[in-house]
């Protein structure tokens, strides 16, 4: 996974920048003075990483005009058949290359959630690091949002012209300019969502939204303002606050609408649901948490959006990456 230095190397996640490889040279270093019996596994894991990431480099550009049977299907093609695409279902009607590339990000961020944790808290290199790991998620994340974006009827056709072409080079690099352009807010959300744990209360969630619009840019709350008279923004944005379904919310609040009860605690809400949460816990230093939550409401969304239940069918993240788009 050799690639150029630079900044353009931190930007592509199949190889490592020199930041990067400079804080594995540390990380390793320490832990052989420590005589870590650790140290042998990192390395092995480390060489597993680079052979996955020279395997998925010698599969064919997703961009490359193909022919087979005397057939061509080219990077416009692909475009062309992702903007009209509408399945839920994309497993088998993307290049093998993308799954190649999913999976050495998987790889890649279980190797950062090693050193994550064996990092113990040393602030110089946990920070970079679970940085790192939240880019791995991020881009994850991404390709979920632009499918949503290419199956939604209001947007234009340009604008899914280019959301396509992001994705054909998010599936040929592991990252793309749209991603990058995003990941700042997306970062910051998630590091203001950490630091801000539900509180309950009445469950308003005022308290919950100022503590987490305080570390937000100015156009989270142009989000806000736009989204204010959308029922699913509201909704989607009280999961992501609370840590609760949206209809496990319903049922808190209906409890507290009926005993006329004014405000509640964390305890006092898991026993009023009686049962193991719908939604991962965002909490501890395991940062598979962070992905595990994002997944477990997008797929309680895309539950509702086919039985056409009422809660939102998107997550908030996928809500505030569509509107930026939108903004560009």
């Amino acid at each position: 996974m050799n690639g150029p230095n630079g900044d353009a190397a931190g930007k592509n996640l199949l190889i490592l920048s020199d930041e990067e490889k400079q804080l594995i040279m540390e990380i390793e270093a320490a832990l052989e003075e420590a005589k870590s019996a650790d140290l042998g596994g990192l390395k092995e894991r480390y060489l597993c990483l680079n052979a996955l990431g020279e395997a998925v480099s010698r599969f064919p550009s997703v961009r490359e005009a193909q022919r087979l049977m005397g057939e061509e299907r080219d990077e416009t093609q692909l475009i062309r058949s992702l903007c009209s695409f509408s399945s839920t279902n994309h497993l088998l009607h993307i290049p093998t290359k993308v799954l190649a590339i999913r999976s050495f990000l998987v790889a890649k961020f279980h190797y950062y959630s090693m050193l994550y944790t064996l990092a113990d808290r040393h602030e110089s290199w946990s920070r970079p690091l679970k940085s790192s790991a939240f880019r791995v998620i991020s881009t994850l994340m991404a390709e979920a949002v632009y499918f949503s974006c290419l199956e939604d009827p209001s947007f234009s056709q340009a604008v899914k012209m280019g959301i396509a072409n992001d994705l054909i080079s998010l599936w040929d690099s592991g990252t793309d300019p749209r991603t990058n352009r995003h990941l700042p807010a997306l970062e910051t959300l998630w590091a203001a969502r950490e630091e801000t744990p539900p509180v309950f209360g009445t469950m308003d969630g005022n308290s919950e939204l100022f503590r987490l619009s305080i570390e937000m840019g100015p156009d989270w709350g142009d989000f806000l303002t736009e989204g204010s008279t959308s029922d699913e923004t509201r909704w989607a944005l009280e999961e992501f606050l609370f840590g609760l379904s949206y209809e496990e919310i319903q049922q808190v609040r209906s409890r507290l609408l009926r005993f006329r009860i004014s405000a509640v605690n964390n305890d006092e809400v898991r026993t009023y649901l009686g049962h193991k949460p719908g939604f991962t816990m965002v909490e501890g230093r395991d940062i598979r948490n962070i992905f595990d939550f994002y997944t477990d409401r997008q797929e309680a969304a895309r539950f509702r959006k086919r039985s056409s239940s009422p809660g939102p069918c998107h997550t908030l993240e996928e809500l505030y990456l569509r509107y930026r788009i939108l903004q560009e």
